[in-house]
């Protein structure tokens, strides 16, 4: 399978941030955006912004920035919907999402992904890792995503589902399991307490 095109989930609205764009704070002297596309980047064929609003904040970035078709914040499936969209316009047949918020995510998991979905012979697949007495925890926006599947998207959306994981289930999405060792490599800054963390994990501190 070729290099997707990437989309970077930024559309959230930080409420346990205080509001703004928590993409956007900075981490080891870059902000968390763009640690996040110096990870992407290196495993996609090109990349994009999904987030709604001024689309002049991520200037500094030199990438698209699409925003959400459905009206209201339907969450995740619309920043993937917005992608799908995007991609189709490129002739792409599949996208990766990741989440603006997540620095440390693995550098292998476009392939990996790519493998699962391949493996089990479905679509599309989720980043998973498995944790002690709860069994497999997926990560919803870290997926990957055929544009085949656009307007059953969009219908979904329409109709009221906003669960990731149930649109997923309902097209046999595969699972991509990651090691969860020292920390959970999804982990995601959504306080200032994680971004003191995150701090600590650059430092070698955690």
């Amino acid at each position: 399978m070729n290099k997707p095109l990437g989309v970077i989930l930024a559309g959230g609205l930080s409420r346990r941030m205080g509001g703004g764009d928590k993409a956007l704070l900075l981490l080891d002297k870059k902000t968390i955006l763009r640690h996040v596309i110096d990870r992407l980047a290196l495993q996609v064929s090109a990349l994009a912004i999904n987030a709604n609003g001024e689309s002049s904040r991520f200037s500094a970035y030199d990438l698209p920035v699409i925003a959400d078709s459905i009206d209201g914040f339907a969450g995740p499936l619309a920043g993937v919907l917005a992608g799908l969209d995007w991609a189709a316009k490129q002739g792409c047949s599949h996208i990766v999402t990741a989440a603006a918020d997540t620095p440390f995510f693995p550098l292998d998991l476009v392939q990996r992904l790519q493998d699962a979905a391949q493996e089990t012979g479905a679509g599309l697949a989720l980043a998973a890792t498995k944790e002690a007495g709860r069994g497999l925890s997926r990560h919803p926006t870290f997926g990957l995503w055929p544009v085949a599947l656009r307007e059953d998207l969009r219908t979904a959306l329409n109709d009221g589902l906003r669960k990731v994981v149930a649109w997923t289930d309902a097209h046999d999405g595969a699972s991509a399991q990651f090691e969860n060792a020292a920390r959970d490599p999804f982990f995601n800054v959504n306080t200032p307490g994680d971004l003191t963390r995150a701090q600590d994990i650059l430092a070698g501190k955690d």
